[in-house]
């Protein structure tokens, strides 16, 4: 059995270090703050997730999961240490590192026999290769210790599911020692007979930002789509249907929609725009896709102010709030961009999220939102239902019921959970994403008549024809 150190009880280390812990290693999670390790210990956890909080309890009770702050103590004990804290965004979009060096130096001062510290935070291409001499710098002469790179890749909303059956592991690891040990630490996923990437330092990390700001690209595809589904009066919805029968292309992340939020894709786009550039290299691409990205929260704004109408005395429902389902983060969420567009708009706002409640409590404190105890009471009096995140809850709601509630039966499903025609005609005007009416779009410029194509002769003699006659 290893002892393993995770540093950072945020999203990834908790989920992570719990999961080991699960594996059957003896894992000890290490964060700076210290109330929030006294409030884990008390088995109350930092964020919501879908079946952790049972796990974190079961593997605390069986002694192999423990929370501390104290790193050096834990480095001396330990086999392997993961280094987890955040990489935030600066402003001009590179990822912010500092934390990941502060906790490099500690974990270099305090090495006691071989150590294998795994770089796990998202962090720019090169990171991992130079926390190795950076460490040597503070380490004690002859310490022995190796660097390696193993992105994450959870899904927030299922990530146990997808820690326990991942669809790869990477291991970014250049001795034999520490992909042994890396190996031997993920031995519980031959089971499932998940496949595993041994390679260099640079690639590992650089196969994390790739594979997130490709699922970024794919939904501002999608939602671009959309747009242009509107213009000319087809349904995104088929066409995506139609696009994720193609094996090449696949079914996920055609969803359209608001646009994408949450902890990883915005950072890691801007991210790897900003080291791509630093590189003499530009990702066109990806750049496109955050333009994309931004342009489509401003668009839904626009779509509900079109439907509503002027803002004098109407209040608007907001019907979830977190960046998707299952999940409480609210970070780079869409409703941050929307909510406040319909606030500078003039409306006001009644928002209502199923988990997100506390984390969103700060947009409380803009001039005109209120926040609701369900999703009825924010209807009460309301204009319209603007539908962000498709819980599922959402996908139910009485109807008939909502619009005995509100002033106008409007509904804007940003998210296309409803069918337009059963909404219609149940009473309500609805407004989707991508869903173009036949009938209603730009007809499209017709070919020229075949007469025109004729040779100058042949025109001229049909002239003289015409003439004739």
């Amino acid at each position: 059995m290893y002892t393993l150190t995770v540093v950072g009880t945020g999203y990834v280390g908790l989920v992570s270090g719990a999961c080991y812990a699960d594996f059957g290693s003896n894992v000890i999670c290490v964060d700076s703050d210290a109330s929030k390790i006294e409030r884990l210990k008390a088995l109350e956890l930092p964020f919501f997730e879908p079946g952790l909080p049972e796990m974190v309890q079961r593997n605390v009770n069986e002694g192999r999961l423990h929370f501390t702050t104290d790193l050096p103590t834990a480095v001396k004990e330990s086999n392997i240490v993961f280094i987890t804290v955040g990489t935030p965004p600066r402003k001009d979009g590179s990822a912010d590192t500092s934390a990941i060096y502060a906790v490099a130096k500690t974990v270099a001062q305090n090495l006691d026999g071989y150590t294998l510290v795994v770089q796990k935070s998202t962090a720019p291409v090169g990171t991992a290769r130079d926390l190795y001499s950076w460490m040597k710098k503070f380490a004690k002469r002859g310490a022995e210790f190796d660097v390696a790179s193993n992105p994450e890749f959870l899904r927030e909303g299922s990530a146990i599911e997808t820690f326990m059956r991942p669809d790869r592991v990477i291991i970014g690891a250049e001795t034999k020692k520490s992909q042994d040990l890396l190996k031997k630490l993920h031995d519980p996923l031959f089971l499932t007979e998940t496949p595993m990437v041994l390679t260099t330092l640079e690639t590992a990390e650089l196969i994390k930002y790739a594979s997130n700001c490709f699922l970024a690209t794919k939904i501002s595809f999608i939602n671009e789509i959309s747009n242009v589904c509107e213009a000319l009066g087809a349904d995104v919805q088929v066409v995506a249907k139609g696009l994720g029968m193609d094996r090449r292309i696949g079914s996920k992340f055609l969803h359209a929609g608001p646009g994408y939020g949450g902890s990883c894709f915005p950072k890691d786009t801007y991210a790897l725009a900003s080291f791509a550039r630093a590189a003499g290299e530009r990702v066109g691409i990806v750049e496109a896709a955050i333009a994309a990205n931004e342009r489509q929260m401003d668009r839904m704004v626009d779509k509900v102010v079109a439907a509503v109408g002027s803002p004098k005395g109407k209040k608007i429902a907001v019907l979830g709030l977190a960046f998707k389902p299952n999940t409480d983060d609210m970070r780079a969420a869409p409703s941050l961009t929307i909510v406040p567009g319909l606030i500078k708009k003039g409306y006001k706002v009644v928002a209502f999220d199923p988990i997100a409640m506390p984390k969103a409590e700060p947009m409380s404190e803009l001039k005109g939102v209120e926040m609701a105890a369900d999703a009825y009471d924010a209807a009460r009096g309301a204009s319209a239902i603007v539908l962000i995140t498709e819980w599922n809850e959402f996908r139910t709601l009485d109807l008939a019921k909502l619009k005995r509630l509100m002033k106008k039966p409007v509904l804007c499903d940003l998210r296309n959970i409803y069918n337009p025609e059963d909404a219609e005609a149940a009473g309500w005007t609805y407004v989707g994403v991508g869903k173009g009416r036949a009938g209603k779009a730009i007809k499209p410029k017709r070919p020229a008549m075949a007469a025109a194509a004729k040779p100058a002769a042949g025109r001229k003699a049909a002239k003289r024809e015409g003439k004739r006659a």
